[in-house]
């Protein structure tokens, strides 16, 4: 959202089939009497969007090419570093803010609009550099080689000078830049207070791995510069950090860990610290899991709680008041954003029947009357849509467990029919009513295939209270798995699923579970399932969020022993009779590449039917080149008809 509310800029990420690659650009939205959407940017390589203040200009980041820079100078880089750039709110070109070889970790505009400060890993001298690569030619010390960041700041005006050939060319990386301080740690995100007083930044470990909290948290540094003062330095791993408009009090959010005790993966928090540290929890009575969240003029916050397979706005105008649902269409709402100094807000909404688009609403009592400001996926809305419903069944020891069922076109409600059940990841994620259509979440693509989907949200998902979500501990695949699989029994007794047309999937932790439950039961047909572990112990060494592994196992490899046996599917693989479709991405540093392997070889050793597809250069994301997420579904689709044809 603009600061005057008037105004939106929209991030779009699309597949590009010829250059093999995602597209990533951005879209301006002014609110005239018609309404206008057109193109902001189109080098395909934008993020990031952040408005100046007084609201002329945008900020993002990009690793386009530069003026003068040809495509094959950029091909024959290995990988350009990611730059700020702006460009005026009423259009024209962008030009870089930041230059050098270092890319920007993270950014942020200065009160007045005339700044704008950044942090990038601490830049080397070419002696530096060349004594460096002497030394070690191409060996990388695992370790040892990270470096911390700095923080600089940039006048606007001197970048605007140099794109416009006012400076003599060639511009330096260290035209109008200033530095503000260094810091130890990389910078996750950076946010300057509204009254221009203070820089708060949120740091994180400089390898990017969740292995401690030593290099994680909240630090406060004069805007004119000078050493940062920590602030919230708890046990988690922090995220979204903003001010609030009276820039005295900053809110964050997290996922995994705790601000007020030893580590826990409950459901999300949101706190809000004032300048001194105190820390206040909001939406603490909250049963479910609040999601996206906005600093409001209305009240002191709106957020997204996702609550079961719903996502609704809540309102909260203090820490102690109620967490008020407003109302809202049944679905799911995400990306929410709200104005500096306007009541409008814009948010992302969808159901199962009404593909993603992003709304516009007067304030957050109006988001019955939202406006539709785009219609990317248009095209969508021409098609027979699956629908859904949620479902509900007791587990063996009465707590209630809910799931979502997604129909074929035309079969809603429709009994005896062949389901593929697909399991989230996480676990901390849900199912919900939403559209989705990738490959990591192709439950309505499936549908359209003439498969009912079942989706549940086992024990350790959120949006059921913390106690839901803690009940994987430590039974990590175990007790979820037989969440699952008392879901699929009573589908079948029931009479909605076919008991002899049953096939099962998962990516992930979703992988994780398909693989576990491929050694419980042969009543599976066909399964798919990537980037899952079969065994902890080498995982936990090579996860990038390792402590969360350990968490819900009860303690690392040699403190929790037989646990990571107990629950390794491993051990359990000469029970696996069901035929089997892998994926697997070497660079997977979240999954070991190397668990996918392991059961691909396992499976092949003993004669169960087994296919294994390798997508070279991506990582755990899928992020690299949109022919593997196609390729992956389309693959998954054809082995899961291959053993159970579909039957009209």
């Amino acid at each position: 959202m603009a600061p005057d509310g008037h105004s939106v800029v929209i991030e779009t990420s699309r597949a590009d089939w010829e250059a093999n690659r995602f597209r990533s650009d951005l879209w301006l939205y002014r609110d005239t009497e018609t309404g206008s959407l057109a193109p902001l940017t189109q080098s395909g390589h934008d993020k990031s969007p952040e408005w100046s203040p007084d609201g002329q200009w945008i900020a993002f980041l990009s690793d386009r090419e530069s003026a003068g820079e040809t495509q094959k100078d950029t091909a024959e880089k290995k990988e350009k570093a990611e730059q700020v750039y702006v460009i005026r709110f009423r259009g024209g070109e962008a030009f870089p803010v930041t230059r050098g070889e270092e890319e920007v970790h993270a950014f942020a505009w200065a009160a007045d609009s005339r700044t704008v400060y950044y942090a990038t890993r601490t830049p080397w001298s070419k002696e530096q550099k060349e004594a460096y690569k002497k030394e070690w030619q191409d060996v990388v010390q695992f370790r040892e080689e990270e470096r911390g960041d700095i923080i600089r700041r940039v006048r606007v005006s001197d970048a605007l000078n140099c794109a416009s050939g006012m400076t003599p060319k060639p511009c330096e990386s260290e035209t109008g830049v200033t530095p503000v301080c260094p810091t130890p740690f990389r910078v996750k995100q950076l946010e300057a207070s509204p009254d221009g007083r203070r820089l708060a930044m949120l740091t994180q470990s400089r390898s990017k791995r969740w292995e401690s909290f030593a290099e994680w948290g909240i630090y406060l540094v004069d805007a004119a510069g000078g050493e940062p003062r920590p602030l919230v330095r708890p046990q988690a791993f922090l995220d979204d950090l903003r001010w609030a408009p009276d820039s005295r009090h900053i809110f964050f959010s997290f996922t995994n860990g705790s601000v007020e005790g030893p580590y826990q993966d409950t459901q999300p928090r949101i706190y809000c610290a004032d300048t001194h540290g105190a820390l206040n929890r909001w939406a603490a009575r909250f049963q479910g899991a609040p999601a996206s969240y906005a600093p409001s003029l209305e009240s002191g916050l709106i957020a997204v709680g996702r609550l079961g397979t719903e996502a609704q706005i809540y309102s909260q105008s203090t820490a102690a008041a109620e967490f008020m649902r407003q109302p809202g269409w049944p679905g799911t709402y995400e990306r929410l954003s709200t104005a500096a100094h306007s009541t409008r807000l814009a948010f992302v909404y969808s159901s199962l029947e009404k593909p993603a688009e992003v709304y516009l609403a007067e304030n957050v009592n109006g988001l019955t009357h939202a406006r539709r400001i785009t219609a990317f996926n248009r095209i969508l809305t021409e098609r027979d849509l699956p629908q859904g419903k949620p479902y509900r069944w007791t587990a063996d020891d009465g707590v209630e467990v809910e799931g979502m069922l997604i129909y074929p076109p035309g079969k809603f409600g429709g009994r005896h029919l062949r389901m593929l059940t697909l399991i989230h990841g996480g676990p901390e994620d849900l199912d919900g009513n939403w559209f989705k259509a990738d490959w990591y979440y192709w439950g309505s693509l499936a549908a359209a295939q003439g498969w009912l989907v079942f989706e549940p949200n086992y024990r350790g998902s959120i949006g059921y209270g913390d106690q839901f979500a803690l009940g994987i501990v430590p039974e990590i695949v175990s007790k979820p798995g037989r969440d699952v699989l008392e879901g699929v029994e009573a589908l079948a007794k029931e009479g909605i699923a076919d008991p002899d047309r049953l096939a099962i999937g998962g990516y992930s932790y979703g992988g994780y579970l398909t693989n576990w439950l491929l050694t419980q039961t042969s009543r599976f047909k066909a399964a798919v399932t990537g980037a899952g572990a079969v065994e902890h112990a080498v995982n936990w060494g090579n996860d990038d969020t390792t402590l969360d592994d350990a968490y819900f196992l009860g303690g690392r490899p040699w403190e929790a022993k037989q646990r990571f046996n107990d629950e390794a599917a491993l051990w359990q693989m000469n029970k696996v009779k069901t035929p089997t479709h892998i994926v697997v991405a070497p660079e997977d540093i979240r999954v070991y590449a190397g668990e996918s392997y392991l059961l691909e070889r396992a499976l092949h050793d003993q004669g169960v039917p087994t296919k294994l597809l390798i997508f070279p250069e991506e990582g755990h994301e899928l992020d690299k080149n949109p022919w593997h997420g196609k390729i992956k579904v389309r693959e998954e689709l054809k082995w899961l008809d291959q053993w159970m044809p579909k039957i009209d």
